[in-house]
């Protein structure tokens, strides 16, 4: 049986006429229409060259047309890589190097300074615009919609995204055709999503919240999404009172809908769900939307190598400062890092994941793969966490001292190496420290030489263009030394502590 996700997805919808994507400027786009748009695309991919197993890299705004690219990519039989809009040149060098992909997709305004990395890396640069315009939408409109989906197995790559490493070196998980499909249809049951839904996406789809879990579950599931270039707090107000019946987003959605007086019951009335993830969702913020909307958040946890793995549930308790129970098909365990014994309920340990939704592993790097994907199909997820009487997980750290702001990943190690290069630097550390509105802010921790004169500003100054601005450190601290333990290595717990109310109003 051919288990290409698009395959899949084209074999389950209901009414080819149903809208599948609404746009801001009122455009429907129907489940048939977007078939055909994949076809042109897939068409168009292909007289690119692209072949089965290609990489197509795309690092384009959000649009309709982008959306199609990811499908039309799959359909061909190529491994979407999608890559976030925010990155800086220096950056996209990495990934487009490792990844080595057949077609790289880019904003024509970056055209100029993506060129050359292109072609050091082999591939064909073609553009989309945010409106959906470019070389390669001419090409895709110049194709024909017929195009037979290539077949692809349960272990064919279907995607390629990149995920930091505390070293500072991006890892490229391999999510196959099984992972994807097999998490959208557990999601899509877990959720109770029908036809009828219609969905507000107002997420970046550069990352698997936004594509994998908010547009797989919607097209899987028939239903129908507004497609938001960004969160915009008027216009999501307005589509709750209106017509929307479901919203997924990050834990600052929720604070800063909860920000406007307008949102009540009376607003959140016509709503079947609210759902949080990709950061955790503070208990407060928990509470506070329930006192407002009468509505209970579902929190989920996920990550780019697993995609979800649980939820609380949509029928049942869902507990404030849990991400829920395990997905069906999917199995957690809380083990000793150490040994890799598995821990009593309610003990504290490392989170390990087993299930169809665990990719295959990191691209090129085998010895990471051995080192993080157990031999029993277990991964170490590098979460803290525990699980109590009831079968929730609750999240309590991270061993990788990942930063989750916004609903991004941060590592410190990469923002470290860029501050320790700025002159009158001697030192630094990152931490994430509790923010009301981002969930976490990254913060900068840096010890002077004395040697050159040296304040906040000149230290962001001295990083600023050299990375992604969700990485840039929202606040700069000087320290005389950084606390370290009887080894040498920086207690990162004692900074979290000594700043712990920096961003407190």
């Amino acid at each position: 049986m051919d288990a290409n996700l698009f395959a899949l997805l084209a074999d389950g919808i209901g009414d080819p006429d149903a809208t599948a994507i609404e746009t801001e400027a009122g455009e429907r786009i129907s489940y048939a229409e977007l078939v055909a748009r994949t076809g042109r695309m897939a068409n168009a991919l292909a007289g690119l060259g692209v072949q089965p197993g290609d990489r197509v890299a795309a690092q384009v705004e959000k649009s309709v047309e982008a959306i199609v690219l990811y499908l039309g990519a799959v359909r061909a039989g190529g491994v979407f890589l999608p890559l976030n809009t925010g990155y800086t040149p220096a950056e996209i060098d990495y990934f487009v190097g490792d990844a080595e992909p057949a077609v790289f997709v880019c904003d024509p305004s970056k055209q100029g300074a993506l060129q050359p990395i292109a072609e050091r890396a082999g591939a064909t640069l073609v553009t989309l615009d945010a409106t959906g315009k470019g070389t390669l939408s001419d090409a895709a409109d110049a194709a024909r919609d017929a195009f037979e989906t290539v077949a692809r197995g349960q272990d064919d790559l279907a995607a390629l995204l990149y995920t930091s490493g505390t070293t500072g070196r991006s890892k490229g998980a391999m999510l196959t055709h099984g992972n994807l499909t097999s998490n959208v249809l557990a999601l899509c049951e877990a959720w109770a999503f029908t036809s009828g839904d219609v969905l507000v996406h107002a997420l970046p789809i550069f990352h698997t919240h936004g594509l994998f879990v908010a547009t797989n579950v919607t097209l899987f599931s028939g239903a129908s999404m507004v497609f938001l270039p960004k969160f915009d707090v008027d216009r999501v107000l307005e589509l709750m009172g209106t017509r929307a019946s479901v919203l997924m987003g990050v834990p600052t959605f929720y604070v800063r809908l909860l920000g406007d007086e307008r949102l009540d019951a009376a607003t959140a009335s016509r709503m079947r769900l609210f759902i949080s993830g990709s950061a955790p969702l503070l208990a407060e913020t928990h509470r506070e939307w329930e006192a407002r909307t009468g509505h209970r958040i579902l929190e989920r946890y996920g990550m780019t190598e697993t995609g979800m793995n649980t939820s609380n549930p949509y029928a049942g308790e869902r507990i404030a400062g849990t991400v829920g129970l395990p997905l069906p098909g999917v199995e957690i365990v809380v083990t000793d890092h150490a040994t890799g014994a598995e821990l009593p309920r309610s003990e504290i340990g490392m989170i390990e994941v087993r299930g169809p939704n665990v990719f295959k592993g990191y691209w090129r790097m085998p010895e990471k793969t051995a080192a993080e994907l157990r031999a029993n199909g277990f991964f170490i997820t590098g979460d803290l966490g525990r699980i109590d009487e009831k079968g929730y997980v609750h999240i309590v750290g991270r061993g990788k001292d990942l930063i989750i702001t916004g609903g991004y990943n941060v590592y410190p190690k990469e923002i470290e190496t860029e501050l320790d290069a700025i002159p009158g630097v001697l030192e630094s550390a990152v931490v994430g420290l509790a923010h009301r509105d981002l969930g976490e802010g990254v913060t900068a921790v840096v010890v002077p030489t004395g040697k050159v004169s040296l304040d906040e500003a000149a230290v962001l100054r001295g990083i600023e263009g050299r990375l992604a601005r969700f990485k840039l450190p929202r606040r700069v601290v000087f320290v005389d030394e950084l606390p370290r333990n009887a080894m040498g290595k920086v207690q990162k717990n004692l900074l979290r502590d000594r700043f712990a109310d920096l961003y407190e109003a």
